[in-house]
C-alpha cells in the first residue's frame, strides 16, 4: 500500500533576526511560541476574536510554507524564516505575549490553510493594509469583516478565494532537513528517489532539455541518472548524475520556483505527489517486499557477524525474530535499540551490507550465484552485475522452464525485464521488472538449487 507524506507541524522553528544576507543571531523556539510572538507583534488583542483567529491561521500557514518547502534552507541558509516583514513575519525576541492570543494559538497552532485538492500549506501572503497594501490578506480589514459577523474561515475566503480549506490537528514532528544524508545514485531505491523524480519531471516542463522519467517509482534507474545529469549541466553543478546535498537543494529550490509554492498563485502539491511507494518505517507487524528486503540484509549481516546478530527467516513478516535481529544490529551500530527500522537504521544496515561486499575474499561464494550486489538493477543498466543476473536467469529458464530464456549480453534490456517480471509473478513478488534484494535472493536460491 502506498503511504502519504503529509505536512507536519515542526516542534521548533529557527528565526534569523535580520535580513536573509545580514549577519544576525538565529533563535530557535517552539513553533507555538513563535506564532504567539508573531501574532502579539502584528495584531492587537482587542480585535474581534474572529479577526484574531483569521490572522493566526494566515500566520501559521505562512510559516509552515517556509518550513515545509525549505524556502531558505534550499538556498543554503541555516534558518527557516526571518523576523523582518520585508521578507516574512515580525518576531521580537523576548517580547511579552498577550494572554488571549496565547490561548487561541494553543488551540489552533496545528491547523493550517490549504488550497482544496492540495496538501501543502498555502502561502498566505498578508500585510497590515494601512502602511502596506498587498494582494493577500489585509490585517486591518479583517477587523471590519469580523464586525460584520464573518467567521474566521469566511474572512480567509474573502482574501484567498473560495477554493481554500483548513487542515485541522496536523501531527507534530521534529523539524529535520529533507536531505536524506547520503547521496542518491544509480541503483538507489527509496522514497527520496521518487521525490526527485517528480521534481525533475515538473522542472522539465520549464526546461525541456531535461528528459522526462517515464515511471517515477522510487528506483534510481538510467533514465533518472540522465535527467539528473542534464539538470546539473543546466544549473552549473558537476554533471555526475549523483544527487548529493548541493543537487538535492538546487532541485528543491528550482522546483519551488516553477511550482510557485511560495506565492499566492501556487500550483500546490497533490496527494499523488506526496505519496510514498515504500514504507518510511518498518516495525513488528509489518509485512511485504520491504520486510523481505530487510530480512535478506539481516540474514547476510548475521552470517558475517559471528553470532552478534541472530539469523532471520526471509518470509516477509516482521515478527519477534526479525525485531530481535534489528535490536541486536542497533546495539552494534550504537543506535537506539527499539526494534524499529527508520531512516537512520535502514541506512546503517545498507552501509553494513556494503562493507561486507567490499571485504569479501575472492571466490568465497564458490560456483553458485553470488549475493546481492547492493543496489537495484533496472532497465538500461549495463555492467557485470547485469551479465551475472542474465546468466542466472538463463540457468533457471533452462532448468525450470517457467520463465522465458534470454541472451547474456550485460545490458538490462526489455527481454531481461520481461524475464524478471515472469519470475516475480511466479514466486509471489511484486512484478515490477526491477531486481532488488528480495528478487535477487529468489533468483539466487533457484539458480543454486538446480
Amino acid at each position: 500500500m502506498a503511504l502519504q507524506q503529509l505536512p507536519t507541524i515542526p516542534e521548533t522553528i529557527t528565526v534569523h533576526l535580520g535580513l536573509p544576507d545580514q549577519p544576525a543571531e538565529n533563535v530557535t523556539v517552539s513553533f507555538p511560541d513563535y506564532i504567539k510572538n508573531v501574532a502579539s507583534s502584528e495584531i492587537y488583542p482587542t480585535w474581534p476574536e474572529a479577526a484574531i483567529r483569521a490572522n493566526i491561521y494566515a500566520q501559521i500557514s505562512y510559516a509552515l510554507n517556509r518550513v515545509y518547502n525549505e524556502f531558505y534552507r534550499s538556498q543554503g541558509y541555516d534558518f527557516d524564516i526571518t523576523n523582518t516583514t520585508q521578507y516574512d513575519q515580525k518576531f521580537i525576541k523576548g517580547r511579552d505575549i498577550y494572554e488571549n492570543i496565547s490561548q487561541i494559538v494553543d488551540e489552533i497552532f496545528n491547523n493550517y490553510v490549504v488550497q482544496q485538492g492540495r496538501v501543502d500549506p498555502f502561502f498566505t501572503a498578508y500585510c497590515n493594509g494601512t502602511t502596506t497594501v498587498c494582494a493577500g490578506l489585509s490585517q486591518w480589514d479583517t477587523v471590519a469583516l469580523a464586525e460584520q459577523g464573518l467567521t474566521p474561515y469566511q474572512i480567509l475566503q474573502h482574501f484567498y478565494g473560495p477554493n481554500i480549506g483548513i487542515v485541522e490537528n496536523a501531527p507534530i514532528s521534529a523539524n529535520v532537513p529533507t536531505y536524506p544524508g547520503t547521496p542518491l545514485r544509480l541503483g538507489t531505491s527509496r522514497n527520496d528517489v521518487k521525490t526527485i523524480q517528480l521534481q525533475l519531471n515538473r522542472i522539465a516542463d520549464n526546461y525541456p532539455a531535461i528528459p522526462k522519467i517515464a515511471n517515477p517509482n522510487g528506483v534510481f534507474g538510467v533514465d533518472t541518472e540522465n535527467a539528473v545529469k542534464e539538470f546539473q549541466r543546466i544549473f552549473n553543478l558537476t554533471p555526475d548524475g549523483i544527487v548529493g546535498k548541493a543537487t538535492w537543494y538546487k532541485l528543491k529550490y528550482i522546483y519551488n520556483g516553477v511550482k510557485r509554492l511560495n506565492e499566492l498563485s501556487s500550483e500546490g502539491l497533490t496527494l499523488e505527489e506526496v505519496t510514498r511507494p515504500f514504507p518510511p518505517v518498518l516495525q513488528e507487524g509489518a509485512q511485504g517486499i520491504s520486510v523481505r528486503s530487510l530480512q535478506y540484509y539481516l540474514a547476510v549481516i548475521s552470517y558475517f557477524s559471528n553470532g552478534a546478530v541472530p539469523g532471520v527467516t526471509i518470509d516477509g513478516i516482521f515478527g519477534p525474530q526479525t525485531k530481535e535481529a534489528v535490536i541486536a544490529f542497533q546495539n552494534l551500530a550504537g543506535l537506539t535499540p527499539d526494534g524499529i527500522v527508520g531512516q537512520s537504521t535502514w541506512q546503517r544496515i545498507e552501509q553494513a551490507y556494503g562493507l561486507i561486499l567490499d571485504t569479501l575474499p575472492p571466490n568465497i561464494q564458490g560456483q553458485g550465484a553470488r549475493i546481492y550486489p547492493g543496489y537495484v538493477l533496472s532497465l538500461g543498466m549495463e555492467n557485470q552485475d547485469v551479465r551475472d543476473l542474465q546468466t542466472y536467469l538463463q540457468g533457471i529458464a533452462d532448468f525450470y522452464g517457467n520463465i522465458p530464456r534470454i541472451e547474456v549480453t550485460g545490458t538490462f534490456d526489455e527481454p531481461t525485464r520481461d524475464a524478471v517480471i515472469a519470475l516475480q509473478s511466479q514466486y509471489g513478488l511484486p512484478p515490477e521488472g526491477v531486481v532488488g534484494p528480495a528478487t535477487w535472493e529468489q533468483i539466487r536460491t533457484l539458480y543454486n538449487s538446480r
